[in-house]
């Protein structure tokens, strides 16, 4: 993948990055893939657990730094962190980015949502850095597309209804929305999110204008992977038509059955708020 943009952009070997998925990854995982030739990325949570998450903005960047760290042994090849801002009043991404600057990673996945999720000011930062952004809109469109290119973007993500964990609010398939963001952009290299777990849907993707893939479900399954066989075998076993959606915050989630999702549908059927299921999700939301 010699002359592909996004493996020259990050410095990899496949045009293949890795999702966050919050509280899913941890060193182990982030290594693998990168020493496999794609960009693993920290999630947020990357390496806690119920029982060794913290409060405060300054713990969870230290935290952070600890994963960091526990990468850098594992593997000398390229890694991310996630970034999640917000546009006011923003506690948690300064000591985030603080950490990320002092380890030199050099690729930051941007998740961005909501008006205002282009921070043009901490784009400025992270390019007078040398990090490298992958911006990856909740809900991409070709408005915000074109801002997050002309604000620095180094790649964009095209986000498909197809995905699992947290979805886009607009419910456009993988297949609508990758040509769509591909044909918005001027120079910068698009990749496709949502449904790709293998060499057809990858094919695919290319066929539809993406430059590589951003794939999370996928990894859940993986031997590196930190969660629960059972879950694997679960993830394994499951094709499309055995997952369940509901509606939560920010506006839908699809995930494989279980105690906690059952009851999060019958509460969606029976007209709770989105507020109420996110409630009831507690820290289980923001898987992507």
């Amino acid at each position: 993948m010699k002359y592909n943009r996004i493996c020259q952009i990050l410095g990899i070997e496949k045009p293949v990055i890795q999702g966050p998925l919050s509280w899913l990854t941890d060193a182990r995982l982030v290594a693998a893939v990168s020493n496999a030739g794609g960009l693993g990325v920290l999630g947020p949570n990357a390496g806690l657990t119920a029982e060794t998450a913290v409060s405060t903005p300054e713990e969870t960047a230290e935290k952070m730094r600890e994963e960091i760290r526990k990468t850098k042994k594992l593997t000398e090849k390229p890694f991310g962190v996630n970034l999640i801002p917000t546009p006011e009043n923003d506690i948690w991404t300064p000591p985030i980015l603080q950490v990320i600057k002092e380890e030199g990673v050099k690729a930051v996945v941007y998740t961005g949502y909501g008006d205002g999720a282009i921070i043009t000011s901490l784009f400025n930062e992270l390019k007078a850095s040398g990090i490298a952004i992958i911006y990856r809109d909740i809900n991409p469109t070709p408005e915000n597309t074109r801002l997050a290119e002309k604000a620095g973007a180094d790649i964009i993500v095209a986000t498909g209804f197809d995905e699992g964990g947290t979805l886009p609010g607009t419910a456009l398939g993988t297949f609508s929305i990758v040509p769509l963001i591909a044909d918005s952009v001027k120079s910068v290299p698009v990749m496709a999110a949502g449904g790709i777990a293998d060499s057809r849907t990858a094919r695919a993707a290319h066929a539809l204008g993406a430059k590589g893939v951003f794939a999370g479900s996928v990894f859940i399954g993986t031997e590196e992977s930190r969660v629960p066989q059972s879950v694997k075998d679960k993830i394994i076993n499951a094709n499309g038509l055995d997952l369940l959606l509901f509606r939560t915050l920010p506006d839908y989630y699809r995930s494989l059955p279980g105690k906690l999702a059952d009851k999060l549908v019958s509460m969606d059927k029976a007209g709770a708020s989105n507020e109420e299921l996110a409630q009831t999700m507690g820290g289980l939301r923001g898987l992507r």
